[in-house]
C-alpha cells in the first residue's frame, strides 16, 4: 500500500472524508471538483485506489488536503473504509461514493443533526440526476421485502417531509458518523467484501441504542450503477453478504422488536 499526500497543511479537519475508487477516476474528479467548489466545511479526503489507475487531474491543484492510497491488491468495501478512517484526523468520519454530486456544501445540515447524541449515522436525503428522491434509507431487510423487489422493485419507503427522518438503515454511498461512535462501534465489519456492509452497521447501531437519521437539509445526487444486476461476480458477493447478514441479524432484531 502506498500514500501520497498533497494539499496544504491546515489545522485538523472537522471531517474526515474517505472515497475509493475502482477505475472511477473521472467520477473521483468530479466529486472533488464539487468538494473544492461547494464545501465551506473544514474537510480532509483520504482517496483511496483500489485497482491501479491513472488520475485525469493533479492532487495538488486541491485546497483541501488530500491523501491518495494505492493498494497493492483490491481490497473489500469494509476493510477500505476503516483503513482510511485510522488515518483521518477528523471529529467525523464521512463515507463517499465516488459517483455522488452535490452543489452545496451537504455537511452543515448531517453536523446539525449528529448534535443529537443519539444519533450514531446521519445521511442527506439522496435524489437520482432527474430529481427523484433514490431509495437509499430503508427498513431492515426480510426474506419478504427482498423477495418483493425482486419481484416489483424498489420504492421509497420513507416519506420526505420530516425535518428528519429515522430509517432502519441507510445506504453506504453517503454516511456521516461521529468519529468516536464509529471507533466503539468497531467500524465495518471486514467478514462482508461488498453489500451489506451498512445494513450490518445500522444493526449494529441500533442494537446499541443509537438511531439513524436522514437530514433533509442536506442533499446530494447519485447515479446509481446497480452492478449486481449486471454482472455475476457482484451478484454472488450481494447474495454471499445477504446470507451471512441474515445468519447473524434477522433474529436479533425481530427478537428487539418484540421485546
Amino acid at each position: 500500500m502506498k500514500q501520497l499526500s498533497s494539499g496544504p497543511e491546515a489545522d485538523p479537519p472537522r471531517v474526515s472524508i474517505s472515497v475509493v475508487s475502482h477505475g472511477q477516476a473521472g467520477m473521483v474528479g468530479n466529486l472533488l471538483a464539487d468538494i473544492a467548489e461547494h464545501v465551506l466545511t473544514p474537510i480532509e479526503v483520504v482517496l483511496t485506489l483500489n485497482v491501479p489507475e491513472t488520475l485525469p487531474f493533479d492532487p495538488a491543484r486541491f485546497a483541501f488536503p488530500l491523501r491518495i492510497v494505492e493498494n497493492a491488491t483490491s481490497r473489500g468495501f469494509a476493510v477500505n473504509q476503516n483503513a482510511a478512517f485510522r488515518l483521518g484526523q477528523g471529529r467525523f468520519f464521512c463515507v463517499l461514493n465516488p459517483d455522488i454530486r452535490f452543489d452545496r456544501d451537504p455537511f452543515p445540515g448531517l453536523l446539525e443533526c449528529l448534535r443529537d447524541p443519539t444519533i450514531g449515522v446521519a445521511a442527506p436525503l439522496i435524489r437520482d440526476p432527474a430529481g427523484s428522491i433514490e431509495d437509499s434509507a430503508r427498513r431492515f431487510p426480510t426474506p419478504w421485502t427482498i423477495l418483493r423487489k425482486a419481484l416489483v422493485g424498489a420504492g421509497v419507503e420513507y416519506a420526505s417531509g420530516a425535518d428528519v427522518i429515522y430509517p432502519d438503515w441507510v445506504a453506504g454511498m453517503f454516511m456521516l458518523f461521529p468519529h468516536d461512535v464509529f471507533e466503539e462501534i468497531g467500524g465495518f465489519d471486514e467478514r462482508y467484501f461488498l453489500y451489506y456492509e451498512d445494513v450490518d452497521l445500522c444493526a449494529r447501531l441500533a442494537i446499541s441504542g443509537r438511531r439513524v437519521a436522514v437530514c433533509p437539509k442536506a442533499s446530494a445526487v447519485h447515479a446509481a450503477r446497480r452492478q449486481s444486476r449486471r454482472s455475476a461476480r457482484y451478484l454472488c458477493w450481494h447474495l454471499s453478504s445477504m446470507m451471512r447478514y441474515f445468519r447473524f441479524w434477522a433474529l436479533r432484531l425481530a427478537w428487539r422488536r418484540m421485546a
